[in-house]
């Protein structure tokens, strides 16, 4: 079974989501993707292809997801994770909530880029 990217154990939720942030003003939605995932896992990453957009209803916050690939680096936690782990596909929809667990199964998927809303725990309809 193919690896998930590298999630981590957020150290304000403590729970299982993906590497992600807010841009900087002057980044690129890649280059911040990079910077994310660096800051948070210790791993450098190329980035791939946008597979996914996820609006959160209830605080008004658009996500976009990509697919990467790992191109160094060593897995580290940080001041963001409190552990760094590659999850199979059946390891993310255990230890993620819906609304995180379904971007990066949307990710393998294929189909892309989705486009959801979630109310912040769980899904919204369907894609659009």
């Amino acid at each position: 079974m193919p690896s998930c990217p590298p999630s981590h154990a957020s150290a304000a939720a403590a729970t299982w989501v993906l590497p992600g942030g807010v841009l900087e003003l002057d980044e690129t939605p890649g280059a911040g993707v990079a910077r994310e995932v660096l800051e948070e896992t210790g791993i450098h990453i190329e980035v791939d292809e946008l597979t996914g957009v996820y609006k959160n209803t209830t605080r008004g916050i658009v996500a976009l997801v990509f697919r990467c690939k790992p191109s160094g680096g060593a897995e580290r936690t940080s001041t963001e994770s409190t552990a760094v782990a590659w999850l199979t596909p059946e390891e993310v929809s255990e230890r993620m909530t819906e609304v995180y667990a379904v971007r990066l199964l949307d990710a393998l998927d294929g189909n892309r880029p989705h486009v959801r809303s979630h109310d912040g725990k769980q899904l919204i309809g369907g894609s659009m």
